[in-house]
């Protein structure tokens, strides 16, 4: 196992491959690196007054999708961190509409957002390019399922390019 092998279905819940399948072969922290830089120069040419916009009634807002990236960026890092260092212990499950009730994201301006995936993506950037080799392959459970550090790192990058292809095909077309 090396970061640039792509994972097996043993290491992460079927799920997440719905992420994982979205990442192409090569270095993950290549791509999360050059992920950044793309995701960034998108999410910096949306204007504020549109960062509020819903595709559909009851659906997230822009700010709101990206407030989700950055908690779930955190919390699958943190899920990486703690197997890595050899913690085996199960970590809890994450609801992401508690996450997002409570962020208040439509109150902030537009800019903290981006700014606020910078810096969490600059962290995951330095937690992945440090790991010593035999830690990609640790693992351990969170929210009942089984994952690895590899899966983590692999989930982290599908997500964004998940919610990054939803921003453009559902959000920034014009009605």
């Amino acid at each position: 196992m090396t970061m640039s092998t792509i994972p097996d279905r043993s290491e992460a819940a079927e799920y997440y491959f719905t992420y994982i399948d979205q990442v192409a072969k090569g270095d993950i922290c290549k791509t999360l690196e050059s992920q950044s830089v793309e995701t960034l120069a998108l999410l910096r040419s949306i204007p504020e007054e549109t960062s509020l916009r819903r595709y559909a009634p009851e659906k997230w807002s822009i700010r709101q999708v990206v407030s989700h990236l950055n908690d779930t960026e955190r919390l699958f890092v943190f899920r990486a961190l703690w197997f890595a260092r050899g913690f085996d212990s199960p970590l809890p499950s994450f609801d992401q509409n508690i996450a997002i009730s409570s962020a208040s994201a439509d109150e902030r301006p537009w800019s903290s957002h981006v700014e606020e995936f910078g810096a969490v993506r600059a962290a995951t950037r330095a937690f992945f390019q440090t790991l010593p080799a035999f830690a990609w392959s640790r693992g351990g459970i969170a929210s009942g399922n089984r994952f690895t550090v590899r899966a983590l790192a692999y989930i982290v990058a599908g997500h964004v390019t998940h919610h990054t292809n939803m921003l453009r095909t559902r959000y920034l077309l014009e009605p």
